[in-house]
């Protein structure tokens, strides 16, 4: 069982670090491009995070009461072996995002290099395999230095994020204040940033759209919750760390991204999206220094905790006799290089919809540990049979695998990538995660109509084969 150390604060510092980071303002501040006004788009991004409040609650219950991760977590659904079918497809998902972060954060460090430098500017134009050479080395450099944090450990990472996190506040609300000012005030400023003016039933069609896309946003890290949840010392603790990280840190956040967005169309005459790129435009170079600097330290801090953490736990659950948690680390940061994730984000619209498709097989997962620990399991895990690969154990299934449960994470799957891709289906495809959640729960409640053997009482590991022979069935 880890040891659960982690007070409110830690755990309220780590959402501010998965928050504050560049492509998380470019998420809020692209969804002005649905066509929203500020109001809409503020209220959009309160409700998704609060739904995600509620979601992660319920994901990181079991990782708290048992100090497990979610790794383990999903042996319970899955089985011992099957637990790697979820986890894979978390790891690929986190290692994907993770290089899109990585490669986010370098062009904060891209900024900061041309404007002390700009005799470099002739390396910034160029392009090998759809990057600069400047741009890879700042890729590099931000690579590496998430890398360095990683090999720490927890408590360094802990530690990070505990200044990391508050840190981008500053820089946040200094951005928004100067923005403000250059626009001359409050009364200046037109949250009404699109160009055509919605129908009512088209706003409110909108509108869910962008609570679909919050959800979808935050939806690995609720996921795999129980990997921070089982460093919180109480249940109480973690729902209030949750509810100051969630709810009411997003508010400041969200405000502080419609602001600046809305305020960056008057003082600049475009709508800029990239907080790095706003800060930029800046006459000051020591604002310049700072404020790319803290956003470069905020995305670290956002990549780590979201991406790198997921990935490394769940690779390093595939195989732990091969791949100790350093070892499965480095093997995620060269996979997230692999993927050249600056071709992946190239503009807003991109980064909207390929969230719902990497939602459809997150959100089935999502539901069916949840609705197995909760509704058929009843809150209660057997530790010793979670972590035996005995045969005789609960969780062995069949041969290690629980067939239900993957046939529910297939079928539901499916179902929810037809939603996320076929054209036909384009206005659905925001909701993928929560139409995968819904069908990943029907399903497997449905073939859980008779009891699994997983949710009878418990065997004991320690009998001889000739007292379980005997034993009544």
């Amino acid at each position: 069982m880890t040891n659960q150390t982690w007070g409110i604060y830690n755990l309220f510092a780590m959402w501010m670090s998965n928050v504050h980071s560049v492509a998380g303002y470019v998420f809020a501040a692209s969804l002005f491009t649905l066509g929203l006004a500020g109001w809409q788009v503020f209220s959009a991004l309160l409700v998704g995070i609060t739904l995600i409040y509620f979601f992660t609650n319920l994901a990181g219950t079991a990782g708290q009461k048992y100090g497990i991760a979610f790794a383990a977590f999903c042996r319970a659904s899955f089985g011992v072996f099957g637990a790697n079918i979820p986890s894979m497809i978390k790891a690929a998902t986190a290692t994907v995002w993770y290089g899109i972060q990585t490669w986010v954060a370098s062009t904060a460090l891209v900024v900061v290099v041309l404007r002390f430098f700009p005799d470099l500017t002739p390396l910034a134009k160029n392009s090998i395999l759809g990057l600069s050479t400047l741009g890879w080395v700042c890729f590099a450099f931000m690579w590496f230095a998430q890398l360095l944090v990683f090999f720490y450990g927890w408590e360094a990472i802990r530690r990070f994020t505990d200044w990391a996190g508050p840190a981008i506040y500053v820089i946040m609300f200094l951005l928004a204040g100067w923005i403000v000012w250059k626009a001359g005030g409050f009364s200046e400023i037109s949250f009404t940033l699109h160009s055509e003016t919605l129908s009512n039933s088209a706003a409110v069609g909108m509108w869910f759209t962008a609570v679909a896309f919050t959800t979808a946003w935050f939806a690995g890290t609720t996921l795999n919750f129980a990997d921070f949840a089982r460093f919180l010392k109480s249940p109480t603790a973690m729902r209030r760390a949750n509810f100051l990280g969630l709810p009411i840190n997003f508010t400041l956040f969200a405000f502080a991204a419609v602001v600046t967005t809305s305020g960056g169309l008057k003082v600049f005459g475009e709508l800029i999206t990239d907080p790095v790129e706003l800060v930029a435009r800046i006459d000051n170079t020591t604002a310049v220094l700072l404020g790319a600097l803290t956003f470069m330290t905020a995305t670290i801090a956002t990549n780590i905790v979201a991406n790198f953490v997921s990935s490394a736990m769940d690779l390093a659950n595939l195989a732990p006799r091969v791949l100790s948690f350093r070892r499965a680390g480095i093997v995620a940061s060269l996979a997230s290089v692999a993927v050249t994730p600056w071709n992946l984000y190239s503009n807003p619209e991109m980064v909207q919809y390929t969230l719902g498709t990497l939602g459809a097989f997150i959100g089935p997962i999502f539901g069916i540990v949840v609705v197995d620990y909760f509704f058929l399991r009843r809150q209660e895990i057997d530790i010793e049979h979670l972590f035996s690969d005995d045969p005789r154990g609960k969780y062995w299934y069949r041969r290690g695998f629980n067939p239900r449960a993957i046939v529910a994470l297939v079928a539901a799957g499916t179902l929810s990538t037809l939603i996320a891709q076929l054209p036909v289906l384009h206005n659905l495809a925001a909701f993928s995660w929560y139409f995968g959640c819904a069908f990943g729960i029907i399903f497997y409640l449905l073939l859980n109509r008779r009891p699994a053997r997983a949710v009878e009482p418990a065997t004991d590991l320690n009998r001889t084969d000739s007292q379980m022979q005997a034993a009544p069935r």
